[in-house]
């Protein structure tokens, strides 16, 4: 799948469903009929939605791990709790289930911000809150994980 790029403001209505906007339906629309799978996610108060093929591509690694190692099986219970697969309606629109709106704590205002080849979704001023967090220290976190890179492709 291709990257996806932006990050967008939109709104919940009272049952959870989101009109994608129009940049990010067009990236999603090659990959729209398969599905998406909607996840809590591991670091941050917000929700991953996969693309059903990364999804697969992603449980098949966490296949390879020994389930009768304890650390390992509760992994996977964990990271893969609250995991639903959705599907845009005709119209665009996504309906997040209400047990992960709880969890994520969606308001009315969203955040969709593209994280490579998955969408955040974001209650905004968790959102906002996160990114002026980041902030503080973006440059030293930078530093530190794309610095030793000896890629000259990247600037």
């Amino acid at each position: 799948m291709q990257h996806l790029i932006g990050t967008y403001e939109c709104k919940a209505d009272a049952k959870g469903r989101v009109l994608m906007p129009i940049a990010i339906k067009k990236q999603l629309t090659p990959v729209a009929s398969g599905g998406f799978v909607l996840k809590r996610a591991v670091f941050n108060p917000c929700l991953e939605l996969y693309p059903i093929q990364e999804w697969m591509q992603l449980m098949e690694k966490v296949n390879t791990l020994n389930r009768f190692n304890k650390k390992n099986n509760d992994f996977i219970r964990r990271f893969t709790a609250g995991v639903k697969t959705v599907e845009m309606d005709a119209s665009g629109r996504l309906l997040i289930p209400k047990d992960l709106v709880k969890h994520a704590q969606i308001g009315k205002e969203i955040v969709l911000s593209s994280a490579v080849n998955i969408l955040e979704i974001w209650d905004k001023t968790l959102y906002e809150k996160a990114i002026d967090e980041a902030t503080l220290d973006f440059g030293a976190l930078a530093e530190e994980v794309m610095g030793d890179k000896n890629d000259d492709t990247i600037s």
